[in-house]
């Protein structure tokens, strides 16, 4: 019998590709004949470009084309933000609405001529005064007409009242910073026009189909004349996930000078052109009995987004679902600034929402002179307060357990200060993890082959989660095949149609249009093996036929059986093809569907210098069926590492006069390195749930973030006595 593929650690089957360097990137595609092109970047924070000379660099050595607002071609529907789409800035009028927004467009047969002909680029501006701080911008708060969760407002019960009632109250306000994403790999694009009507776009891309539909609008194209190819990605975590201005300036570029062109994103320029996580003030508003049970939640959000665009980042959406209250009132709202658009980051929403709440929680812990963990526990919600739905599975009490027992939370001294290591102090801290596990519609196919090999497409995209293993556990398992035997084949939109790589989805997406597929092609050759009077399963019924090894068997004593070879071989055919369109289950709109966790830290705190240092942490994660135990364990510990950036670290400062980010590269801008990380346990309950997919899998790409943050920030109060509300914790706020 052939062991099950599904669960187990197995390396990345791209991982030989990855490691010799034969793993092709987008940026890097062989193209022949490329040109290089660069974005040259405006002064100014806003107003309008009232001249731009690009004659000398015209001139200068190898150049092909300089592009500005004057001589670039018009593009239809650059100014949309619908399906999730940003509004482009893509040389379409002389109007400058932040810092480093493009403003030409220079294409040279090398970088080098390309980076000398930028330089020689000349503009004036007419600016206007600007304001990039949310605590300073006078006009009246934006209500959204959504979010990305759902309403903008939600109030159950009567607040007010409950509130009247409570005998512990907090009452505090979190704010967390702008942060950039800095994947290893910034954006990128080849363009390649086939003739004036047809283009191919290596891009590197949370979406292939996303981008397809946005070129095909901007370029008034029909879809299919647009290929876009994705095989590998150097990382993405939500800012991959939008086609922004460089792809469309890209395929610009390309048709304008009548040749291949190649734009990479600088790292300066990732710090504008890409989006970032948004700048929130959240007020807290928890009341409760003197048990500390909750009868009172109320969460206000405001977040920055640009004055020309609309990104809501929706961070009050676990304030309505995690804790059981009779009594919650939710609310979102913008302030535009003279910034560039924000988008999505790793765990958009719950990330900055479950750090406001879950050090609400342990502030009304201490208020209840209530242990943090047991004030979670009573007030554990068993239904959805939001929606009054059950919840598909819930193994939160089983993390808790297993997070604390594994920790040690037992032995924490409850006072603050109270736990020291010789000079050092020490604390303890913990949180809730949650995130919504959605499904999207995606479509697959399964090619099985004479030779007893398969082959899975689908228009997905690997962002550096594994997609291409599990992918192949899951069709390797539904066909009775080693997974060495099966090749997976995504990243292009070539490919069935698939969703963005996004939202933790793709896992619980594409993996049950991968398992139908699979199994469509598995029967499609029982069949034929039944219907073969050559067969020695002839005449059995198709349900009778299990498959294992790559061979088909017979219920019974004696166990007839052959391999798919040879029932292929004798049917004369090369392959048989297997098709599934995956949609959501009918039954998902009856049940609250999440993943859950929870996130232990230990600090300790130089009283003297006011340096934090995270010495360990345990997170216990339930998020479904685990679908591969290591890559699984590698997201939820990369999720984990994200959060001891945010807490301790990351923060882009923006000059407030001139609206320019002065934290531009990885010198300034600071992220965990491996001194900055602790030993790791990572605990993952494996759970059974019929009702959020085919397969059983939630989503682990971002849970692993959600309150890690809190569980950091809660253990230096613990340690210190100092309760830090604004990201990051630096020394200076501990010094104070």
């Amino acid at each position: 019998m052939s062991r099950e593929e599904v669960g187990r650690p197995l390396d990345r089957v791209d991982g030989v590709l990855k490691v010799t360097g034969r793993a092709s990137y987008a940026p890097e595609t062989p193209v022949a004949n490329a040109a290089r092109a660069l974005i040259v970047t405006s002064a100014v924070s806003a107003g309008r470009l009232a001249d731009i000379d690009t004659r000398e660099a015209e001139r200068a050595p190898g150049v092909l084309a300089v592009l500005t607002h004057k001589n670039a071609p018009k593009l239809k529907g650059a100014d949309s933000h619908s399906q999730g789409d940003r509004v482009l800035q893509v040389l379409q009028d002389d109007t400058i609405a932040y810092n480093d927004q493009p403003i030409a467009v220079v294409v040279a047969d090398t970088l080098e001529h390309a980076q000398h002909a930028l330089e020689l680029v000349r503009s004036r501006y007419e600016p206007r005064a600007i304001n990039v701080v949310m605590e300073q911008e006078k006009s009246a708060p934006v209500k959204p007409e959504k979010t990305a969760r759902g309403p903008t407002d939600t109030d159950h019960g009567d607040f007010d009242a409950g509130w009247a009632s409570a005998a512990v109250r907090v009452d505090a306000t979190y704010t967390t910073p702008t942060e950039n994403h800095n994947p290893m790999e910034p954006h990128g694009t080849v363009a390649v026009w086939q003739g004036s009507d047809r283009v191919t776009v290596y891009d590197s891309t949370q979406g292939v189909f996303n981008v397809r539909k946005r070129l095909a609008k901007l370029f008034d194209l029909p879809p299919e004349n647009v290929r876009v190819i994705s095989l590998f990605i150097g990382g993405g975590f939500g800012c991959k996930g939008s086609p922004w201005s460089h792809v469309a300036l890209a395929v610009m570029a390309a048709k304008v000078v009548g040749r291949p062109v190649r734009l990479t994103v600088t790292r300066h320029q990732m710090f504008s052109l890409v989006g970032h996580r948004p700048v929130t003030r959240q007020r807290l508003m928890l009341g409760a009995d003197r048990h500390g049970k909750l009868v009172a939640v109320r969460h206000d959000v405001e977040s920055a987004t640009s004055r020309f665009d609309e990104f809501v980042e929706p961070s009050a959406s676990q304030t309505r679902m995690l804790y059981a209250c009779p009594n919650i009132r939710t609310s979102h709202r913008l302030r535009r600034l003279d910034i560039p658009t924000p988008t999505f980051m790793r765990a958009p929403g719950e990330s900055s929402g479950t750090f406001a709440l879950e050090s609400a929680m342990d502030e009304l812990a201490s208020a209840a002179g209530v242990d943090p963990l047991q004030l979670r526990l009573a007030n554990y919600a068993e239904k959805d307060p939001d929606s009054g739905h059950p919840f598909s599975s819930k193994s939160l009490r089983q993390c808790y357990q297993a997070g604390a027992d594994k920790f040690g939370w037992a032995r924490r001294k409850p006072g603050v200060g109270a736990m020291r290591d010789g000079r050092l102090l020490v604390g303890w801290g913990m949180a809730t993890a949650t995130y919504p596990a959605g499904q999207s519609e995606a479509k697959a196919t399964v090619r099985l082959r004479a030779d007893g090999t398969a082959v899975v497409q689908t228009g997905s995209q690997d962002i550096g989660t594994g997609t291409y293993t599990i992918l192949a556990q899951v069709a390797a398992d539904a066909l009775g095949l080693p997974v060495e035997r099966v090749r997976v084949e995504i990243g292009d939109t070539k490919l069935p149609e698939a969703p963005l790589s996004a939202g933790s989805r793709t896992a619980s997406s594409v993996s049950p249009a991968v398992k139908g597929a699979a199994e469509a092609a598995r029967t499609a050759v029982i069949a034929l093996a039944v219907a073969d009077r050559r067969s020695p399963l002839h005449g059995l019924a198709v349900d009778q036929i299990t498959v294992t090894g790559g061979e088909l068997w017979a219920p019974g004593g004696g166990h007839p059986h052959e391999t798919y070879a040879a029932v292929l071989g004798r049917a004369r055919q090369d392959e048989v093809v297997g098709q599934f369109d995956s949609k959501e289950k009918p039954d998902r709109k009856d049940y609250a569907i999440h993943a859950f966790g929870a996130q232990f830290a230990e600090v300790t705190v130089d009283p003297d210098l006011g340096q934090v240092r995270v010495r360990r942490f345990v997170g216990a994660f339930a998020a479904g069926k685990v679908l591969n135990a290591k890559t699984a364990r590698s997201q939820l510990m990369g999720g984990i590492v994200w959060g001891i950036g945010m807490a301790l670290l990351e923060k882009t400062e923006r000059d407030a006069r001139s609206g320019r980010v002065v934290t531009r590269d990885l010198a300034d801008y600071h992220v965990p390195v491996n001194l900055d990380v602790p030993p790791i346990d990572i605990i993952m309950i494996d759970e059974a749930d019929a009702h959020v997919n085919d397969v059983g899998a939630k989503g682990m790409g971002e849970i692993g973030n959600t309150g890690s943050h809190a569980a950091i920030a809660n253990a230096v109060y613990h340690a210190t006595g100092r309760r830090i509300r604004d990201l990051p914790i630096t020394p200076d706020k501990l010094l104070l």
